[in-house]
């Protein structure tokens, strides 16, 4: 890149023709780290005012130590150097002194902009020490990078800004929505009267309690080998529904063809019963074909009266979660539930009819969560790629 395509961004708003130019953090802001107050997490009142520290917004409290329009930047503590922690706010703040305080002059920069230029810029060069790298206040002043108008940056941290709310909305619509879903597994499920709190019109009666080992077939997988990175079958292993999804790109592989009963079947459920006591019991619905079952997690496969969209559903709820640890063999790195122990696990079921009711209702809903979480992706790989394009 040559300099003079190093003052123009590659992409920018009609009417602005001027080459950037550099300039050091000193030269466009002010800082505040003076009125910063640290406070422990004991001694914090619970109230609206965002509480920030070294990696973002940890708590809500009472009192603000600045009230206006800031950049907050993360002096230490932060992990993910690619993600510097860097955050815009307008209004009442409370700063403990993990965190630097820096307002735009007024005549020089725009906070908006300035919030994504220092997010944009590769904070590493100038951090100090090992494990919990530190950004000094003096160096953070002399971190510098190129810089349009005043008119441009107005524009540019207008853009930034409503990109970010529209990402802020589907984070909301998506927490929402997993709150919402957290409450109805809780309700919509029996409980030891034999009744669920909440419940689809036409159905009334009591749930049937039975074994896990009679509603499902339990059976172990076929080992690969560990060693490949590609191979001609594909295997499931642990990580493979480690987010709770059966996760394709974290498969095992084996180039000798496994026994066809091993080869999985839409609707089947894998569960965890060898993991850390965090992850025991976490269970995924088989949603893709020409997958073989490997070793270290057990398949389900579903009897004539059982929705496997249900029994997953229900496998989700706190109590099935409770169960699983409670019934886990501790050991030193992981903890196991024997098959013969988990068939033995106590499961309500209403008839066929009412699991399918349920199981497609929580279908739907997981399919609306999805739907949230792609578009925030898109968001979010969309306002990279403009950071990337719209600064020097």
């Amino acid at each position: 890149m040559n300099d003079t395509q190093a003052k123009y961004p590659q992409l920018r708003f009609k009417g602005f023709a001027d080459p950037w130019e550099q300039r050091k953090v000193s030269e466009l802001a002010d800082r505040y780290d003076n009125l910063r107050v640290p406070i422990t997490a004991s001694e914090r009142v619970a109230g609206e005012t965002p509480y920030y520290g070294a990696n973002g917004i940890q708590d809500y409290v009472e009192g603000f130590t600045h009230n206006g329009e800031f950049v907050l930047v993360a002096e230490d503590g932060a992990n993910d150097l690619q993600n510097y922690p860097v955050q815009y706010v307008d209004g009442k703040v409370w700063v403990n002194n993990h965190a630097h305080v820096l307002q735009a002059k007024e005549e020089r920069a725009d906070n908006k902009f300035l919030t994504n230029a220092l997010k944009h810029t590769n904070i590493e060069p100038y951090l100090v020490g090992g494990g919990r790298a530190k950004l000094n206040a003096d160096v953070m002043m002399k971190i510098n990078f190129k810089v349009p108008t005043l008119p441009e940056q107005v524009q540019i941290g207008k853009f930034f800004d409503n990109l970010d709310h529209l990402i802020t909305l589907h984070e909301e619509k998506k927490r929402q929505l997993e709150c919402l879903k957290s409450a109805l597994l809780q309700k919509m499920f029996a409980d030891k009267s034999g009744y669920p709190v909440v419940r689809f019109e036409g159905f009334d009666k009591a749930w049937e309690e039975r074994k896990l080992g009679d509603a499902v077939s339990i059976s172990s997988g076929v080992t690969g080998d560990a060693t490949l990175q590609d191979g001609e079958y594909r295997l499931t292993r642990i990580e493979s529904i480690s987010q709770g999804t059966l996760n394709v790109a974290r498969l095992g592989f084996t180039n000798k063809k496994p026994d066809q009963k091993y080869l999985l079947n839409l609707g089947d459920i894998l569960y965890s019963n060898i993991n850390s006591l965090s992850h025991i019991g976490k269970v995924a619905l088989v949603d893709t074909t020409g997958i073989y079952h490997g070793i270290n997690l057990l398949r389900f496969q579903m009897r004539n009266d059982v929705d496997s969209e249900f029994l997953f559903q229900r496998l989700n709820t706190t109590p099935m979660k409770n169960w699983a640890v409670s019934h886990a063999n501790p050991a030193v790195s992981q903890a196991s539930i024997n098959q013969t122990e988990l068939s033995k696990q106590p499961i309500s079921l209403p008839t066929i009819t009412e699991q399918q009711k349920i199981g497609s209702f929580f279908k739907q809903l997981d399919k609306t969560i999805a739907l949230h979480q792609r578009k925030l992706d898109l968001l979010k790989e969309q306002k990279k790629g403009f950071l990337q394009k719209m600064f020097v």
